[in-house]
């Protein structure tokens, strides 16, 4: 187990920004939340970084990315934190839903 606060993984987003995933929120919430991705620590990162959709999260300071076809589900969703910096994934999952945004 890594410490808390250490980065596993840093990526950027479309717009440049820096968003990090850091050790308690990926072993603390994330894979215990979500043990399906255990293996997919890159592809949270990627998916930040080249999402096939994105769109704003119901609460502001919030950003949601999707990418298709990547993990065990039909998307991967990765919520990211802009509420300070660098950017932090918050959450992610697999999900079969469609973004509610999304058009195909």
């Amino acid at each position: 187990m890594a410490a808390p606060d250490s980065i596993l993984a840093r990526t950027t987003d479309p717009d440049g920004r820096v968003v990090v995933v850091l050790a308690r929120i990926w072993e603390g919430k994330i894979l215990r939340d979500h043990p399906e991705l255990v293996d997919g620590l890159d592809l949270v990162a990627d998916t930040v970084q080249s999402p096939d959709h994105s769109e704003s999260d119901p609460i502001v300071g919030r950003h949601r990315y999707y990418r298709r076809r990547v993990g065990p589900s039909r998307w991967l969703l990765v919520v990211v934190s802009y509420e300070q910096e660098p950017g932090r994934v918050i959450t992610a999952l697999a999900t079969r839903k469609d973004p509610k945004q999304w058009t195909p």
